[in-house]
């Protein structure tokens, strides 16, 4: 197992501990959190697949994260290869401020820089599914 994967899965498992701050010690200070040139989720508004940057921004994330009823969050397979590493997993999560719900597979894309840090973290995900758990589907601009 690389370094790059070994530091995902102490992600996870701080995640799973509800550690966030052992997860903040594993991303660089500049990280990019869903930094994407075109997505829809974040035309429509989707709060935890909003674009972020640094640690302060990944914090934010965890916070709206944390404020949604996760109900079922399985990591099926972690995958490596240089300085990018891969997570499949299913989520299912409950919205309190909407009622809205979601259950997804989805996978995470970590890449690193040469000191092992996160500088980027993408979800790869079914967007639609987020847009209506979230609301948001009346922000979508066609």
């Amino acid at each position: 197992m690389s370094n790059n994967t070994a530091t995902v899965n102490r992600i996870y498992e701080a995640f799973g501990k509800g550690d966030i701050p052992a997860i903040i010690n594993e991303l660089a200070d500049d990280v990019q959190w869903e930094q994407w040139a075109d997505n829809s989720a974040q035309k429509a508004g989707v709060p935890w697949l909003a674009p972020r940057k640094g640690k302060e921004g990944a914090v934010e994330f965890f916070k709206i994260v944390g404020d949604l009823n996760i109900k079922d969050f399985q990591v099926l397979s972690i995958m490596g290869n240089g300085n990018q590493v891969a997570a499949e997993f299913i989520i299912e999560a409950g919205v309190p401020a909407t009622g809205g719900h979601y259950r997804d597979e989805e996978m995470h894309l970590w890449t690193f820089n040469d000191q092992g840090k996160v500088i980027r973290l993408r979800h790869y995900t079914d967007t639609a599914k987020h847009i209506v758990a979230a609301n948001a589907e009346a922000f979508i601009s066609a």
